[in-house]
């Protein structure tokens, strides 16, 4: 059957999907600002009021952020991402931490059981990249690798919606890396819930996996406690 013009979704929402997939794949970074509204309607074809409902549906869902006299920034990569921050700034560092429990224990078991020879490079280097970044006190690309090492421990899961899921506390635990490092006497390279858990990884050894990731969690805990 063709589809007719009754059929098809309004163009409001067809422009909300192209914007969506553009910050999904990454071709607009986190935190980065999005092309002006007239490069954006030429692209696309749209008038402005077009442009701005479709701009409004993911401000609203919290994946952008629209500032006044600045731009629109890339506030979170999915829908999920950005409901799940703005919940964040309701509660404790505490409980987001009890949270994270949960989610990295999980994915570190799955990791152990599902994880190919790439995902296990592919944590070794961010690792190295950790390790090079702290040495040179370039801690924002420290706190990176660091976080990008957990997202691929996740994404080696093979669970996409814990994968998605475990990606939406991206901005809350970047600066809390960063709040951390400036504690003194802080160990920005422990070897527990990060080296150790790529060795059980690689091993298959769901229980020491596990095991890593929770010693590494309760110290952060007993940082959170001081």
């Amino acid at each position: 059957m063709t589809l007719t013009s009754s059929h098809r979704p309004p163009l409001a929402e067809e422009i909300t999907a192209k914007l969506r997939a553009l910050i999904h794949s990454g071709e607009w970074p986190l935190q980065q600002r999005i092309p002006a509204e007239p490069e954006l309607m030429a692209a696309f074809g749209v008038s402005r009021g077009t442009l701005r409902e479709a701009i409004k549906a993911l401000a609203h869902s919290g994946m952008l952020e629209v500032r006044r006299g600045d731009g629109t920034y890339v506030r979170a990569t999915s829908e999920i991402a950005g409901a799940t921050q703005r919940m964040y700034a309701d509660h404790s560092q505490g409980h987001i931490l009890e949270v994270r429990v949960g989610l990295d224990t999980q994915a570190a078991r799955l990791a152990a059981r599902h994880a190919t020879a790439d995902d296990v490079a592919a944590l070794r280097a961010f690792l190295d990249k950790r390790r090079a970044a702290w040495l040179a006190k370039d801690y924002p690309a420290w706190a990176r690798a660091d976080w990008d090492f957990h997202v691929r421990v996740a994404q080696a899961s093979a669970n996409p919606l814990l994968h998605e899921l475990y990606v939406s506390f991206g901005v809350v635990f970047h600066n809390d890396l960063l709040r951390q490092q400036r504690r003194v006497g802080f160990n920005g390279l422990p070897h527990e819930g990060h080296d150790e858990l790529v060795d059980a990884i690689a091993a298959r050894d769901e229980a020491a996996a596990v095991e890593s990731v929770t010693r590494n969690l309760n110290s952060c805990a007993e940082w959170l406690q001081e």
